[in-house]
């Protein structure tokens, strides 16, 4: 399928573009207006976009349905400053309920359950329930355009972090399974960033990885090993020497011969299971 963008309607777009991108954050912003009335409202137009200065974006988009626009861009228009709270599964339901569209002065932290607190250095108050809270001072908003669907970015410099101790782990690190976060996907969708959800790559920082085209001929062209599998073997800084080989097959424990698909598919598992080491040893016993 091929869309062009200019030829079907901001609704269609809009969906085919929250199906495909994502899983996305979720920025549940806190504001207040000129006169200090909360507001609380969830956004997944949202992410990080700089650490020095700490810089994050989120950005309330025009209704599709209307052309209005939210309370949230108003209020700080009105009062440049916002407190973005992280959402985790802990709170997945209450967040959206705060994105009921009450009228204009209704509180969403009581509509939602949500206990709100003070913050240091921001008038628009805290989610306590939240994992971390991030006071910020809104430094821009760009407006994209004034046509239903437009996004309004709100570009926001980080002032103060507020960290739940429970979520660190033993080094002071925010742990990703302890945090629990959730993301918005496309309808009534989300992703809950935990259990079999989260994986470790190692990134090719440190070294340098011979990449997939100095793998050797018969391992590129496998059948079986999958773009993944191929990529997980090039992030090695050299092939395992024939010397290597000799050691690693006095102790191993895979003896006889394997066939070219025994030999991949066992790779695949070892790959699978992290251990690119054997995978490797493997694959080169049988070349």
């Amino acid at each position: 399928m091929k869309i062009n963008a200019k030829e079907v309607s901001t609704k269609e777009l809009h969906g085919l573009l929250l199906g495909g991108v994502g899983p996305r954050p979720i920025a549940l912003a806190s504001t207040v207006d000129a006169d200090g009335t909360p507001n609380l409202s969830p956004f997944s137009f949202f992410n990080v976009f700089s650490a020095n200065p700490p810089i994050l974006i989120f950005s309330p988009a025009r209704r599709v349905r209307d052309n209005t626009i939210k309370h949230t861009l108003e209020n700080v228009l009105e009062h440049p400053e916002v407190v973005i709270n992280i959402v985790n599964h802990a709170v997945v339901e209450q967040m959206s309920l705060s994105s009921t569209e009450y009228g204009k002065g209704v509180n969403e932290f009581e509509k939602a359950g949500f206990t709100a607190i003070e913050s240091e250095t921001v008038q628009p108050l805290r989610v306590a329930e939240s994992p971390m809270q991030i006071e910020c001072k809104v430094i821009e908003v760009k407006e994209l355009g004034q046509n239903a669907g437009a996004g309004n970015l709100i570009i926001c410099e980080v002032t103060t972090i507020h960290v739940d101790d429970r979520v660190l782990d033993e080094n002071g690190k925010i742990d990703p399974f302890k945090i629990d976060l959730v993301a918005r996907m496309g309808g009534n969708w989300y992703c809950r960033a935990n259990d079999e959800a989260l994986f470790e790559i190692e990134k090719p920082i440190a070294s340098k990885g011979i990449g997939i085209d100095q793998l050797p001929k018969e391992i590129k062209e496998s059948g079986f090993l999958t773009g993944n599998d191929l990529a997980r073997l090039a992030n090695v800084e050299a092939i395992p020497s024939q010397e290597e080989l000799a050691q690693w097959e006095k102790n191993s424990e895979i003896s006889g011969s394997l066939s070219t698909e025994e030999a991949h598919l066992l790779a695949k598992e070892l790959l699978a299971g992290n251990n690119v080491q054997d995978a490797w040893y493997t694959l080169l016993k049988n070349l």
